[in-house]
């Protein structure tokens, strides 16, 4: 099995280069125990995760802090995966060492009637993150072009356009000063079949068993055919897909937190300067 470099190819340099989608990647050569672009183990990697948080957690507070002095930009990081890939985990220790105050994390589950009533991207759009946040999306747009063409909940000639709409949809958010890091959580499935039978073996995990997972199981093959459909048909130069190897839950961890580093050091946030006069108010406090 391969990773997502192809034989032959330079080390890559980062985490991005490792991971992104190209035009000959595919999905069922990746090694899912894969670790591109990181040669060392889980103990290396949980040394490391301090240091990238206070990295991270740094850039996200200046991207935040630009905002303020009128700053437009923002981050979008999608998380795609199926059942047991490790969202949850993302959310926690990626997510989760940042600031809450300037991350907006949506969650998106089976669409509102009222959600319904309107276009597909029209609650991705009322969930998108503001000047100076780090939106998260936990699933997202995508679902409409995996579920709904796994489960036929649409006709094909609807599902089908969605990939256009959405390519067009993610140009405007990058054009707008939006930068778009998506991620795919790519799992085995006999990887899958052990996290859930550790959900039944732990009374402490069953709330996080749910019996549709076994349905969901019997359409693997479908999903992984829309995955790649989407790599395919989504993954563009200005918002690239990026496909993380996530049967060790520890580097899928490190790999996340590494691109957004790396693309929040591409953005260099800067602090805005000060609009009162620094020495005035120096003195000023002296004398209180």
């Amino acid at each position: 099995m391969q990773t997502t470099v192809p034989k032959g190819a330079p080390v890559p340099q980062t985490f991005g280069e490792a991971l992104r989608a190209g035009p000959t990647t595919r999905v069922d050569e990746i090694d899912t125990r894969g670790t591109p672009g990181f040669d060392g183990d889980k103990a290396a990697a949980a040394e490391l995760m301090p240091e990238l948080a206070d990295v991270v957690s740094e850039l996200q507070e200046r991207l935040y802090a630009e905002s303020k002095g009128g700053g437009q930009r923002s981050v979008l990081l999608v998380i795609q995966g199926m059942d047991t890939s490790g969202k949850g985990g993302i959310m926690r220790h990626v997510v989760g060492a940042m600031d809450p105050q300037g991350v907006a994390l949506t969650s998106f589950k089976v669409p509102s009637d009222e959600e319904r009533r309107h276009p597909f991207l029209w609650r991705i759009r009322r969930a998108l993150p503001r000047p100076g946040e780090i939106g998260v999306f936990d699933r997202s747009h995508y679902e409409d072009v995996l579920v709904v063409r796994v489960h036929d909940l649409v006709p094909r000639s609807q599902w089908s356009r969605r990939y256009g709409q959405i390519a067009t949809f993610e140009r405007g958010l990058v054009e707008s000063g939006t930068t778009v890091v998506k991620v795919m959580l790519h799992i085995s499935k006999d990887e899958q079949r052990a996290r859930l039978a550790e959900r039944l073996a732990r009374p402490d995990k069953h709330w996080k068993y749910n019996p549709g997972d076994i349905d969901e199981r019997e359409h693997w093959d479908e999903y992984m055919e829309a995955y790649q459909s989407v790599l395919e048909r989504t993954s563009t130069e200005s918002a690239p897909w990026y496909v993380v190897p996530a049967d060790r839950k520890w580097y899928a961890r490190l790999a996340v937190m590494q691109l957004l580093k790396e693309h929040l050091e591409a953005m260099d946030p800067r602090w805005p300067a000060a609009d009162f006069d620094v020495e005035v108010e120096q003195e000023r406090l002296e004398h209180t």
